[in-house]
């Protein structure tokens, strides 16, 4: 069964920086694309970050280019998520998905993926 758990989250000031990650378990973790959506209450997941099987190619939200990374480690079964210059409206909940998938496309959508972790908090204070 293919779980993942994410952490790393917590409270960081305007202007700083936080890495998430997203330990994979249960399948062969280079199979799958991975992302990174985020939630906050009242409004829809949304697309964060996407890195393809290999981790050469990625995909970023307009919102979060720039100041976001995502990377995996293959080897570690993790995905990573590096935030910097971080915004108030970039608080909410950060869920990682993966998806069996060879596509080397962006996959933005929330029915693209079957599998979801829990989800960490993310809290910005201005």
């Amino acid at each position: 069964q293919v779980q993942l758990v994410e952490s790393g989250g917590g409270l960081v000031q305007a202007g700083g920086s936080l890495r998430l990650s997203c330990a994979a378990s249960g399948y062969t973790f280079s199979n799958y694309i991975v992302a990174w959506f985020r939630q906050t209450p009242g409004k829809e997941r949304e697309f964060v970050a996407q890195v393809t099987r290999t981790g050469a190619i990625e995909f970023y939200a307009e919102s979060v280019k720039g100041r976001f990374a995502i990377s995996r480690d293959n080897a570690k079964n993790t995905v990573f998520l590096q935030m910097n210059t971080l915004k108030p409206e970039d608080a909410g909940v950060y869920y990682c998905a993966a998806q069996l998938s060879y596509s080397t496309d962006p996959m933005r959508r929330r029915d693209e993926y079957m599998y979801w972790g829990q989800g960490t908090q993310v809290t910005v204070s201005s």
